[in-house]
């Protein structure tokens, strides 16, 4: 009978091992693991505390002007006196760099007041305007506007605000004008260009969401309705806003646990992408990942304990008749992470630590690995691990979407001033990119390229765009067509983000690899505001590399 019985045993254990086998590699593959990283050069002279994408493919990055010399000359041997630097009076080192991302090659700009803990965002014809900072640069606004040589740089414009903003965000308006809300101490927002008196509007929702021992209201999350109407989420809540009349339409709930979002707990949050642009009421939902707890910052400080952070993102419909926040859980907890919606509408979290807080020395357990989040999926099956890099991307790190579909990482440094040496987390100066899967080669015959309209051409609201491509492998489904606006990267929020999926007109196939698409524009501003917008063709969630769009 024993002798029976053994292979029957070692049969039940090898079908017990096989299907163990096939539990652990059915829960790897879910995991789903992608994505390469790739280093583009190992020192920039800065640490990327803000950057901007420009419409002629370069990136400008700075960070702050008054904590002593960086790693790169000023050009033309030019100083600058810093009276209000603690460590340098006369600096000839560069604290703006624009990166060239065709070339792979940086070049040193010149920007003269401090642009600590700024915002900013692009205007209707593709200037960047950066607003406000510390000290000589609170009131500030300083613009570049791009160029195809070397001869462009930035110009100042003293007392363009109405009061110091230092920590305040920025959003594009239909308009064309930019907005600026709230910042430390300041509870109250403004326009740029100025508008007629009084230039400061009172917004007593910045005083209700600020925790008078942490704050917790900074770099306030700030989105366009398709209403017109402003959602501002600060702390663990949010408003809607009709800026117009600086009336509050619509009061959203408490995220569920009450736990802060914002700096210096500092999650991050995305407006999805929007869909469906011809309804008459166009579904909204807005995406607020990680955080930390209430009181992290204050423990970190005064008594060297480094709280977990926060592991769920809160999801809410802005436009529901009785909006309700939907809570759901991620790979790992994270903060000081920034989210990027990619051209296919996936949306990356990327950088930042899992314990901790916002601040200087505040921040610990780097987290690695990026995730992607599949928003149309159901909640269990959003997200999706992706391979991780070798830097620690900590306080003051950027993450910036670039035409070609890669996502520019760049920046760290957790220190009052420029530290290499003798630190958990060194002053971070190498830039790198990471590439999602979908720029892997397996899909190269999925990926479509677009042949025209050229790199830059206009379209009028609600008029039609004509989209020529090539696809090797053959279109099997209805292409998507995305629009993105370039956004403002600064701690862990890109200001004026936004997606939008373009509804279909006509889709023809006009020879062997080669197709033809009409999508709508977008028949607002309300929808689109005015300017540059990146446009991608997306065959089976594989994007284009994008063409630059100017939508007037």
């Amino acid at each position: 009978m024993a002798s029976q019985a053994k292979p029957q045993i070692l049969s039940d254990i090898n079908r017990l091992l096989y299907l163990f086998l096939m539990l652990f590699l059915s829960i790897h593959v879910a995991s789903g693991a992608g994505g390469t990283w790739k280093l583009l050069l190992n020192n920039v002279g800065i640490s990327a505390m803000h950057s901007q994408l420009l419409i002629n493919d370069r990136v400008i990055m700075y960070d702050r002007s008054n904590f002593g010399p960086s790693q790169i000359s000023l050009p033309n041997g030019t100083c600058r006196n810093s009276p209000n630097d603690s460590v340098s009076k006369r600096d000839c080192t560069a604290h703006s760099i624009e990166y060239d991302v065709a070339l792979n090659r940086i070049r040193p700009l010149t920007v003269q007041s401090n642009t600590w803990c700024s915002s900013g965002g692009v205007t209707p014809d593709g200037t960047l305007l950066q607003t406000g900072g510390d000290k000589d640069g609170e009131r500030k606004a300083r613009l570049f506007y791009p160029c195809d040589d070397e001869s462009c740089d930035w110009s100042e414009i003293d007392n363009a605000l109405n009061v110091k903003r230092w920590y305040a965000s920025n959003h594009v308006l239909p308009d064309g004008r930019q907005i600026v809300v709230g910042g430390r101490d300041e509870f109250n927002f403004e326009f740029f260009p100025k508008t007629n008196a009084p230039n400061t509007y009172s917004l007593r929702f910045l005083s209700e969401t600020n925790d008078l021992d942490q704050e917790n209201n900074l770099y306030p999350n700030v989105f366009l309705n398709t209403d017109g109407n402003l959602f501002i989420f600060a702390n663990n809540r949010a408003i809607l806003l009709d800026y117009s009349k600086n009336t509050v339409v619509k009061t959203y709930p408490e995220i569920p646990g009450g736990e802060p979002r914002s700096y210096p707990s500092t999650g991050s949050a995305v407006l999805l992408p929007i869909k469906n642009l011809e309804a008459d009421v166009i579904e909204l939902e807005v995406l607020v990942c990680g955080g930390a707890p209430k009181g992290s910052y204050l423990l970190a400080l005064n008594e060297n304990t480094f709280v977990k952070a926060l592991d769920t993102c809160a999801r809410i419909k802005i436009n529901d008749a009785n909006p309700k926040w939907v809570l759901e859980k991620m790979p790992r907890r994270r903060i000081m992470g920034d989210m990027i919606v990619l051209p296919n509408g996936q949306v990356l979290l990327i950088n930042g630590g899992s314990s901790g807080s916002a601040g200087w020395e505040l921040g610990r357990e780097p987290v690695l690995n990026p995730d992607l989040y599949h928003p149309d999926k159901p909640i269990g099956s959003r997200f999706q691990v992706q391979n991780p890099s070798t830097i620690p991307r900590m306080y003051h790190s950027t993450a910036t979407l670039l035409r070609d579909g890669r996502v520019l990482v760049g920046g760290s440094n957790p220190h009052e001033f420029y530290n290499f040496t003798g630190v958990l987390f060194p002053t971070e100066l190498r830039l790198e990119a990471f590439s999602p899967s979908y720029l892997e080669s397996q899909y190269r015959n999925t990926r479509p390229r677009i042949m025209s309209p050229s790199l830059h051409s206009t379209v009028n609201y609600g008029g039609i765009l004509r989209l020529r491509f090539r696809v090797l492998g053959g279109v099997k489904s209805l292409v998507k067509v995305t629009m993105v606006f370039p956004s403002f990267t600064t701690h862990s929020f890109s200001m004026s983000q936004r997606v939008l999926v373009l509804d279909h007109v006509t889709s023809l196939r006009i020879g062997q690899w080669t197709y033809e698409v009409r999508v709508k524009t977008p028949r607002s501003a309300n929808l689109a505001p005015p300017g540059y917008y990146m446009v991608f063709v997306v065959n089976q969630d594989i994007p284009s590399e994008g063409i630059w769009v100017r939508l007037q």
